[in-house]
Parts: structure tokens; C-alpha cells; sequence
């Protein structure tokens, strides 16, 4: 397991950019970069399961894939932590297979922090060694994203 961390600074308040990390419709959209079809079922409140998925990338089985875990940590606007629990492949919760364990109690957390209007947004997740390369590549996909996005709408709240 390898321990990554990507931070991005995104020209809104703290609250639009939580806002748009875990509101339904701009999350799958910053979340895109990792797969198209990207979704979560569950909410981010300390205690509950929450299931990240999407389309099964090789398009076989017409079934979802993902991982599920359980939010440990949430201070709104500030902090969430996720505690991996297992994968999810074609609509079947796996905690068994080499892969399933290496995700077990795997960690990720995002940490928001605002200066002057400026939200620096830090990710640290733990990831299996195999995808440490992918991932490197993806998550500053990703939180380009979410900036493009937060920024937009706290543009689009500052006009009103």
C-alpha cells in the first residue's frame, strides 16, 4: 500500500467547494476522470457505509463496480475520512479475493482549509501499489475538475 497526497487551491470558500465535492450532481462530474459512469450511494455521515461506483470498465456483465467503506470522520467543511471495507465488482460486495484485501482498511480523507477566500484542498488516500501510477495521474484530473467546478459556482453566487 502506498500513501499518496494531491492538493490543489481553488478560488472559493470552503463551503462552496464542499459543496460541490459531495453534491450528487457535481460530484459525479469532478469524479469522472476515475470513470465515467462514477456515482456514490449512502451519505457522508460519521458511521454510515458509503458505496462508490460506476459502469464495469471492460463494459462486460452490464454490472457496477467500486469500493465500499464507511465515513469514520466528518467535520463539515473541513475534513471527511473513508475506511475501505472492500471492492465491488459486477454488483457483488468482495472482501475476499487479493485484490478486495489489499483495499481492507485502506484510508482516505479529504481536508479543506480557507485563506482569504482561497481553499486549499488536500487529498491523501492510501493505494494499492499497482494502481499508485494510475492514481497519480487521475486525482490532479480530477481536482482540476473540482476546481473548474467550484469556482464556477461561487462566480455564479458572487453575480447574484
Amino acid at each position: 500500500m502506498e500513501s499518496q497526497q494531491f492538493l490543489i487551491q481553488v478560488h472559493a470558500s470552503a463551503v462552496v467547494v464542499w459543496q460541490t465535492m459531495f453534491d450528487d450532481t457535481t460530484y459525479r462530474q469532478w469524479t469522472s476522470v476515475f470513470n465515467p459512469g462514477s456515482n456514490f450511494e449512502g451519505n457522508w455521515l460519521p458511521g454510515s457505509e458509503i458505496r462508490f461506483l460506476g459502469s464495469n470498465p471492460d463494459g462486460t456483465h452490464g454490472g457496477l463496480t467500486g469500493m465500499f467503506g464507511v465515513i469514520t470522520e466528518n467535520r463539515p467543511y473541513e475534513f471527511v475520512l473513508i475506511e475501505y471495507q472492500g471492492q465491488i465488482v459486477n454488483d457483488v460486495d468482495d472482501t475476499t479475493s487479493r485484490e478486495a484485501r489489499q483495499l481492507i482498511g485502506a484510508r482516505e480523507s479529504y481536508s479543506l482549509n480557507e485563506v482569504d477566500g482561497v481553499t486549499t484542498v488536500t487529498v491523501d488516500v492510501d493505494t494499492a501499489d499497482t494502481y499508485a501510477e494510475l492514481f497519480g495521474e487521475l486525482w490532479p484530473q480530477g481536482l482540476a475538475k473540482l476546481k473548474e467546478l467550484a469556482e464556477d459556482r461561487s462566480n455564479r453566487q458572487q453575480r447574484r
